[in-house]
C-alpha cells in the first residue's frame, strides 16, 4: 500500500521517533558528503499554489542530494482547482512522478490529490497544518535538548495551520502545550477537541501570553498575518498587541527557554531582533533540519528506510 504524509497523525509515535533517528542519520552523511542515492532515477512533483523559499529550497536540495531529480511546478503551472480538475491533475502527475510534494492553499486539495495519486503524496504546507514543519521542530528540540521528557511548548500568536500541527503531534508524543492567542484567534475547536480526547498531552488555550510562558522550554511565534491573510496585516497588528515575543516575553519564563520561529520572520512585529539574534534561538538549527526532517519522511514513505 501506498502512504501518504498529510498530518502528523499519519505516523505512529513509533513511527515518529524512528523518522527523527533517520533525520539524524541522513543528515550526518549530508555532512560527510557521503555517496547516499537512495533517490537515483526517480523524480519527484513539487506542486506550489503557495510560494516559499524555504519549503522549495530544503525539498529541492534534499531529493537531489539524495540522487533524485525534483520538478517546480509554480501556480502558473498548474492552478490546481482552478485550470484542472485536482483528481486530474493527480492521476496524470503521478503517471510521471515517483512522489508528489503538494504546498497549498485548501487542505481539501491535499486530500484529494492523495485519495487520486497512485504514488505517495506529501503535505509541504495547507491553510490547515504544515505537518513536516512540526516534524523539523520536534527533531531539533531533540537535538538541542537531548530528549523529549518534560517538555514545555508555548506558541503565541494566532492559533493557524503551526499550532494545528502541534496539536497533531501532542496526539502522537507526550508534552505540555499552550497556544497563547488573542480569544478570536483560537485554533480549530474539533483539532483542540480531538487533542484533548488523545488524552496523551496537557493541552492549553491561553490569552494571557505573560502568564502562558511561565516555566516554557520553547517559546514558539510565526507570523500574525499568513500568506493570504494580509489584506488583514493592519487589524491584526493592533489586535495583537502584548503578544509579540520580546525579551521582556522571553525572561518571563523564568528558566532559559529557547526561542522558535518557522520563518519568514516579520522583524519587530510578532519578534524582535534582539530575541532572533540571542543566544536562546534555534531558528536558523530549525531552517536547516526542515530538509533533514522532510528526507526521513520521503524515505520512510516511500519505502527506502
Amino acid at each position: 500500500m501506498k502512504r501518504d504524509f498529510l498530518h502528523v497523525t499519519d505516523f505512529t509515535a513509533d513511527e515518529i521517533h524512528a523518522t527523527f533517528a533517520l533525520a539524524k542519520e541522513v543528515k550526518t552523511r549530508f555532512k560527510r558528503r557521503e555517496d547516499f542515492k537512495p533517490f537515483k532515477d526517480h523524480s519527484m512533483a513539487m506542486i506550489f499554489a503557495k510560494p516559499s523559499a524555504r519549503t522549495r529550497i530544503s525539498f529541492e536540495t534534499g531529493f537531489f542530494r539524495m540522487g533524485g531529480h525534483a520538478l517546480y511546478l509554480g501556480p502558473s503551472d498548474i492552478s490546481i482547482g482552478k485550470r484542472e480538475a485536482v483528481k486530474d491533475i493527480a492521476r496524470v502527475v503521478a503517471r510521471y512522478n515517483d512522489v508528489i510534494m503538494a504546498r497549498l492553499f485548501a487542505h481539501e486539495h491535499v486530500l484529494e490529490l492523495a485519495e487520486y495519486a497512485s504514488v505517495p503524496v506529501v503535505n509541504g504546507l495547507t491553510d490547515y497544518n504544515h505537518p513536516c514543519q512540526i516534524m523539523a521542530d520536534m527533531f531539533t528540540i531533540l537535538e538541542h535538548r537531548g530528549h523529549l521528557e518534560d517538555l514545555k511548548v508555548v506558541y503565541v500568536g494566532d492559533g493557524n495551520n503551526i499550532v494545528h500541527s502541534w496539536l497533531r503531534m501532542a496526539q502522537r508524543l507526550p508534552f505540555h502545550f499552550v497556544c497563547a492567542c488573542p480569544d478570536d484567534y483560537d485554533p480549530d475547536a474539533q483539532t483542540i477537541a480531538a487533542t484533548r480526547q488523545a488524552g496523551l498531552s496537557e493541552i492549553e488555550i491561553s490569552h494571557d501570553p505573560k502568564a502562558a510562558v511561565k516555566g516554557a522550554d520553547i517559546v514558539y511565534t510565526d507570523v500574525w498575518a499568513s500568506m493570504g491573510q494580509k489584506d488583514e496585516a493592519e487589524t491584526r497588528k493592533a489586535r495583537f498587541q502584548g503578544f509579540q515575543v520580546n525579551d521582556e516575553l522571553m525572561a518571563a519564563t523564568g528558566k532559559k527557554s529557547l526561542f522558535m520561529h518557522c520563518l519568514p520572520a516579520e522583524r519587530g512585529v510578532e519578534t524582535t531582533d534582539s530575541v532572533l539574534e540571542s543566544d536562546a534561538s534555534i531558528v536558523f538549527d530549525e531552517a536547516e533540519n526542515r530538509m533533514h526532517a522532510q528526507n526521513a519522511i520521503l524515505l520512510k514513505i516511500c519505502g527506502k528506510a
